[in-house]
């Protein structure tokens, strides 16, 4: 009698679709990156005086700008229009880096501190969604803690705005690296365990994600290793 012969396991639909959403969200994402780059060289060329003129309703006007571009996002997300709703959305928050940049620059390594928080932003996401990917783990329990520590670093920072504590600051900061590389986890496993099925949204997620831990790294490498002299 012969031995039953063994078929490996054929992938399921369900892990099929989720690595269509892993790849196009990855693809995605790097596309986002170059309006991103371009937005942040109109930022570092243009006048933010009226900033500086109104430093708490500035603000609360451009968050104001940005959630509507969030909910053009995610009105748009099954069409066409939202990759372009997304792509529109990260030329606008590269242009917001704009102060920050030109902040930066005023130091005489901050080109150099602004690559390595760059480089510092994707050696975190890489190794973070990597470990995510390979060992599938779901860290949705991550959730309720990440979400609840999300609106104490929001209340945090815009009492900030009124006070300008600069250890406070610096605090915020540092939380919010550690708080946000959580979100890499989370939102890298809502998309393997099938809890994320729109590559639009993930898009999103994962790069505000990026962007909030880019502007926090950055802020810490220009308080500890920024040079005036």
């Amino acid at each position: 009698m012969q031995p039953e012969l063994q078929y490996p396991a054929r992938p399921t639909t369900l892990g099929v679709e989720q690595n269509r959403v892993l790849r196009n969200t990855y693809l995605l994402l790097g596309l986002s990156m170059i309006p991103t780059v371009i937005g942040a060289l109109i930022g570092v060329n243009t006048s933010f005086a009226w900033l500086a003129a109104h430093p708490i309703l500035g603000p609360i006007l451009m968050l104001a700008v940005m959630m509507g571009c969030l909910f053009a996002v995610q009105a748009l997300r099954n069409s066409v229009w939202g990759i372009a709703a997304m792509l529109a959305f990260t030329l606008l928050m590269g242009w917001w880096l704009g102060p920050m940049l030109q902040y930066a620059l005023h130091f005489r390594n901050g080109a150099q501190l602004i690559g390595l928080a760059a480089g510092g932003t994707g050696v975190i996401f890489f190794g973070l969604a990597g470990y995510a990917t390979v060992t599938r783990k779901d860290f949705s329990f991550l959730g309720k803690f990440l979400f609840a520590g999300l609106i104490l670093l929001v209340l945090a920072s815009v009492a900030n705005l009124f006070f300008q504590v600069p250890a406070a600051s610096l605090t915020i900061s540092a939380i919010a690296v550690v708080l946000f590389a959580g979100y890499i986890l989370y939102d890298i496993s809502a998309i393997i365990q099938g809890g994320e099925t729109n590559y639009v949204m993930a898009t999103l997620r994962v790069y505000i994600d990026l962007y909030n831990l880019f502007v926090n790294l950055l802020n810490l490498l220009l308080a500890f290793a920024g040079s005036r002299d």
